[in-house]
């Protein structure tokens, strides 16, 4: 490993460490969630699916050398919709290590607008899965229509509820409660992949991520909703971090300054 790199962090809520720099485009009502067009949405599923899996696949395994633990808690929703929650620790594999863990199930991944803003790449991102987060009150109807329409297909659905990137960050970051309101008003389990980074090698210097997938989590039905949300939230928080204890190798330190 190089020498290490130290991330100086104040806010673990809003700061944002990804280097990608795009200027986010306006996701208004006028932003087409659902394409009718019958070639669209085959190229869609082509590239989603077919294309994409042996870069996906191969990406994962040569430069992270994942390995899934738990896959087996997703069998039998096979046929069903669900959320997932997942740390955010990469720019580029947090895109996919979730995809390949429940494929061949399609799977979509709620983003900010920068993911569907880069010119020429915008309709490729949205046919691999992007749905971004609308700008206004009139795109927020068609993105919760577009959003149960997903799910009662029986695809998944992945919120990364950190919000922001933080590479190799190996805790979980305080979130919000906020995404968690989908699964409540669908009334649809929810489970959570926690990327770990662990240690290989003779050396034990090489750096593999193994993901941990836990589920499915349902509210206290006896609790109001925005206590449910909270329920929720707090259930897969807890075992995120209970999980993200599994890492033993930092790439990055992340130091807090005041």
């Amino acid at each position: 490993m190089k020498e290490d790199k130290i991330i100086y962090y104040k806010d673990e809520l809003n700061d944002e460490f990804s280097t990608a720099k795009i200027i986010p485009r306006k996701i208004d009502e006028n932003y087409k969630y659902i394409h009718k067009n019958v070639i669209w949405n085959a190229c869609a599923f082509l590239l989603q699916n077919i294309l994409s899996i042996p870069i996906k696949y191969l990406y994962a395994k040569i430069k992270f050398r994942v390995k899934y633990v738990g896959k087996e808690k997703l069998k039998q929703y096979k046929k069903q919709g669900y959320f997932i929650y997942g740390n955010h620790t990469q720019s580029f594999a947090d895109t996919f290590l979730i995809s390949n863990c429940v494929y061949p199930k399609r799977n979509y991944l709620i983003v900010n607008p920068e993911n569907v803003s880069m010119k020429f790449l915008g309709n490729a991102v949205q046919m691999l899965g992007a749905i971004p987060i609308p700008s206004n009150k009139e795109a927020m109807k068609i993105f919760l229509e577009t959003i149960e329409k997903r799910i009662k297909k029986g695809y998944s659905i992945t919120i990364f509820p950190e919000a922001h990137i933080w590479p190799y960050y190996t805790k979980i970051r305080p979130f919000k409660s906020v995404s968690f309101k989908y699964p409540i008003k669908l009334e649809t389990p929810s489970f959570c992949v926690t990327n770990t980074y662990q240690s290989y090698g003779k050396n034990k210097d090489k750096v593999k991520i193994v993901s941990y997938i836990d589920g499915p989590f349902f509210p206290d039905n006896d609790l109001n909703i925005k206590e449910k949300q909270e329920n929720l939230r707090n259930k897969i928080y807890d075992k995120m971090v209970e999980r993200s204890r599994n890492s033993n190798i930092e790439v990055i330190k992340y130091e807090k300054r005041d």
